[in-house]
């Protein structure tokens, strides 16, 4: 099976990748933000780089999807494809910082990419407010990610908002991280291991 983590930057998802691959035995795969070769200059100069870094990720993210659809194992995604098409790079694209010839290139190769996957089995959506994500980016203290500026969250989180309510393409599971401490808290980990089992046991009927 394929399940996927989606959510807002600092929302959690690699910590929930990670603990969810520890408590099912599931297989993790991992966003390599940190090798990512354009981030550094995508904040730096968002313009000039916004169409090499989403065309990376959709590259990156594809060849992902392909390989768990070979395996036989079942595994926990760090961000889906979905993501960097409807809602990352829309919104570039929408403050200016695409232009319509490289979004609609973009978008053109994304529903060629897509037509060749299947979606994820489960996906699971952590809601996040903008503190929150804020809290979360300081306290890992990644150098690029401290230009990140607080109107580019709130935009990203009303557009993932808009996708997760019109999304249709199978189950789905929305965790409130405001009311959560996953990491530190069993308790709120067993809430969320609960919602998925419910989703599961569904799945194998």
């Amino acid at each position: 099976m394929h399940i996927a983590i989606a959510g807002n930057i600092g929302s959690g998802k690699t910590t929930l990748t990670s603990m969810l691959a520890k408590h099912y035995k599931w297989v993790p795969h991992y966003e390599d933000a940190d090798d990512n070769p354009y981030l550094n200059d995508f904040y730096e100069d968002m313009q000039r780089w916004s169409f090499n870094l989403q065309v990376y990720f959709l590259n990156n993210r594809f060849n992902q999807v392909l390989e768990i659809h070979k395996g036989k194992k079942t595994v926990v995604q760090d961000r889906t494809i979905y993501e960097d098409a409807y809602i990352f790079a829309p919104n570039l694209h929408a403050m200016g910082l695409m232009t319509t010839r490289d979004f609609e290139s973009y978008f053109t190769l994304f529903k060629l990419m897509e037509s060749l996957v299947k979606p994820p089995d489960l996906l699971i959506y952590l809601r996040a407010s903008v503190p929150t994500l804020v809290k979360n980016i300081q306290k890992r203290g990644r150098e690029y990610e401290a230009a990140i500026r607080l109107d580019y969250l709130k935009r990203l989180n009303e557009r993932y908002e808009a996708w997760v309510s019109s999304y249709e393409a199978g189950k789905i599971i929305i965790v409130d991280v405001d009311d959560l401490n996953i990491s530190e808290n069993k308790e709120d980990l067993g809430k969320v291991v609960r919602q998925i089992d419910a989703q599961l046991h569904g799945l194998f009927k």
